[in-house]
């Protein structure tokens, strides 16, 4: 693991030593920057999205971690006693910080699960609906006519859109979470 302070960031963005801090940061299980500025937490967010093109998460708890949460692709806010600025500024929330565990292994591996269904059921509804169409301009003739009334039309697209991704985000688990807990590397897997 990598432990640094603010006043060694701040030597490597003045100094212009990006590349070997990421060069050094690759070889690190944990980077942990401490006694750091808002402005250099977020900065350090901004830095590994851009040089190493990957997906940023940021956690945090108080005021001052709310620029860096804002800088990251997924942004957890823990509420506590530093109040709730981190958890308004936050894509989710959690009330304590043995929570994320649960959070990404579970909640994550369902949202990655319940989305490859959805994005079928998707592309299944609109081939269906596309389909349905087409044969019928070979009946009439290529006309032009509508076989289905606007308000049908509404309702089916009403109906068949917005029912099934409310049941699967409700409903649809795959694995159970007490195997999700004990098996961590079946994230891996949904990805």
């Amino acid at each position: 693991g990598l432990v640094i302070d603010g006043r060694t960031l701040n030597v490597i963005f003045q100094g212009g030593l990006e590349e070997k801090f990421l060069a050094l940061t690759k070889y690190c299980r944990s980077v942990v920057c401490c006694r750091s500025t808002p402005l250099q937490k977020s900065m350090v967010v901004k830095l590994v999205r851009r040089q190493l093109k990957v997906m940023t998460l940021s956690i945090g708890d108080g005021a001052n971690d709310v620029s860096m949460i804002q800088a990251a692709d997924v942004g957890i806010g823990i509420s506590g006693q530093e109040g709730m600025q981190a958890v308004m500024a936050s894509d989710f929330a959690i009330s304590r910080f043995k929570h994320l565990k649960k959070l990404l292994l579970v909640h994550g591996h369902w949202c990655y699960a319940r989305l490859a269904k959805m994005v079928i059921y998707f592309f299944y509804k609109n081939v269906s609906y596309v389909n349905l169409f087409f044969w019928y301009q070979f009946f009439c003739g290529f006309s032009g006519s509508t076989m289905i009334d606007y308000w049908q039309m509404i309702f089916f697209n009403l109906l068949f859109t917005s029912t099934p991704p409310l049941l699967f985000g409700v409903l649809d688990e795959d694995v159970s979470a007490e195997t999700l807990l004990a098996l961590p590397e079946l994230y891996k897997n949904g990805q």
